[in-house]
This record gives C-alpha cells, structure tokens and sequence, in this order.
C-alpha cells in the first residue's frame, strides 16, 4: 500500500510537471471586465471623480434632510463647514446607499468643556432605520485625554467594538474618518450577511472588517430585528450640553 502512494505521487508530481512545463505566463492573464477610470484627488481627502460630494460648503446642505419631519436640514453652514445645530436634532441623507466608501472630517471646539460622553459627542449612523437614534453608529467623541468606557469612545462601533487604537487629535483639529460599509442583507425577515465596516482614523486603521452584531442598541444586546434595504447616512445631534462640534468634506462612493 506504501508503495503503492508513492507511486501515484510521482505520477501526479509528473502530470503536474509536465503541464507547468506547457503553461504560459498569458494563460493566467485576465483582460476583462475592465475597471472604469476614476481620477483621485490632488491631495489626500480630496473627491475623486466618481464620489457623491454629501458636503463641501459649495451646495449647502442640498443632498441632506431633517430625520424626524423629512424637510430640509437646518444644521449651521459657514463657509465650507458644516456644525450641528440641536435645536433641529439629527440629519440624514436624501439619497440610501448600500455598500460603500465614506470620506468625512469632524472637529471639536477648542473650548470643549465636559467629561466622558458629555464632550463633544455625535456619531454618523452608517445606515439609518430610524426616526431618533437608530442605525450602526460609528462613534464621534472628542476621546484625547479624556476618559469613557472604550467601547464608547471615538471610532468605536458604539456598544459594540472596541477601536483599535486612539489616534484622537487636540480639540480645535480635524479628524478624519475613512469608512468601507458592507450593508447587511435580509432574505424575507431572515438576516442573510451580517453588516462589516473597516474604520481608518487619522490614517490609523481602528476597525479591522468588523462583523456588526445588529444596529446600535444602547441598552441591551444588539441584534437583526428589522429587516431593511438600502439607507440613508445619519449625523446625530447629541443631547448633552458641550459646544456642539462640526463635520467638513463629506463624501461617499458607491460600491457596486
């Protein structure tokens, strides 16, 4: 029987050998489907060609509306910054998007006062389902020396992950978050895929193709209770009494 396996590895080895021996390198060549041109930006942040601009200042808050009433959305826009208003409460876009890369910058005051989450505290909603707070919120905190339960603080998937590290700036800086979404999917009011989002902050890669366990749930376990399509990207108007903080260049590309 030994012998016998010897013997059939040696043949395999041989065929194996011999095709290689016949393979050219074009035979692993692809030529098709070609990708379509996309023109990066000049500078790092910048929009290429293909992205949806969601805020620039240019077109004021044109591709966003108020969560709770669907009318337009009343956050404060100077120049080419956009700060949270919480007289109006949370913003989200016109347009739904399923999967997709998310460009957006945020800055808290530099005179933040507070501690924990009472300090400049926001989030962006990945994917709002709701009228108030619900969705998958990638947590916005001002989190430089300043102290809260880690699966709380900025660049955390709220409640549910922990970031990677803490590349926080000073408050009166920008940060900057780059997001890949994967959107869950639903057979019926069966979860099918599970929602997966990688989260690099400041450069720093903080969530690492994360697998959500459902929507953001702020007390209790998370969890695929209501099946949903494509949605709208949610920025929160926080409730606690800080100087509210400001969000820049937002934009987003779809994948398809």
């Amino acid at each position: 029987m030994k012998h016998k396996l010897i013997l059939t590895a040696l043949l395999c080895g041989g065929f194996y050998m011999a095709n290689a021996q016949n393979a050219k390198p074009e035979d692993t060549e692809k030529w098709e489907p070609v990708p379509p041109v996309v023109k990066p930006g000049k500078v790092a942040g910048e929009a290429p060609s293909d992205a949806i601009i969601l805020f620039n200042g240019k077109t004021g808050l044109s591709e966003w509306v108020d969560v709770a009433s669907g009318d337009a959305a009343k956050w404060d826009v100077k120049g080419d910054v956009l700060t949270v208003n919480k007289k109006y409460g949370n913003i989200e876009t016109k347009k739904k998007f399923g999967n997709y890369q998310l460009h957006i910058e945020w800055k808290v005051p530099s005179n933040i006062e507070g501690t924990g989450q009472a300090r400049g505290n926001s989030g962006v909603f990945l994917a709002s389902i709701g009228k108030g707070d619900d969705g998958y919120e990638l947590q916005v905190l001002d989190s430089y020396n300043n102290k809260t339960y880690v699966n709380g603080m900025a660049g955390s998937i709220y409640k549910q992950f922990i970031p990677l590290a803490n590349p926080t700036n000073p408050p009166g800086t920008w940060n900057v978050y780059d997001v890949i979404w994967t959107a869950p999917t639903f057979d019926g009011d069966q979860l099918k895929t599970p929602a997966r989002v990688t989260v690099i902050f400041n450069g720093v890669l903080v969530e690492n193709n994360v697998e959500l366990m459902g929507p953001t749930q702020y007390i209790g376990k998370p969890g695929y209770r209501k099946p949903h399509g494509d949605s709208p990207i949610k920025l929160q108007a926080h409730g606690d009494k800080s100087e509210p903080l400001s969000f820049r260049n937002i934009w987003v590309r779809e994948i398809k």
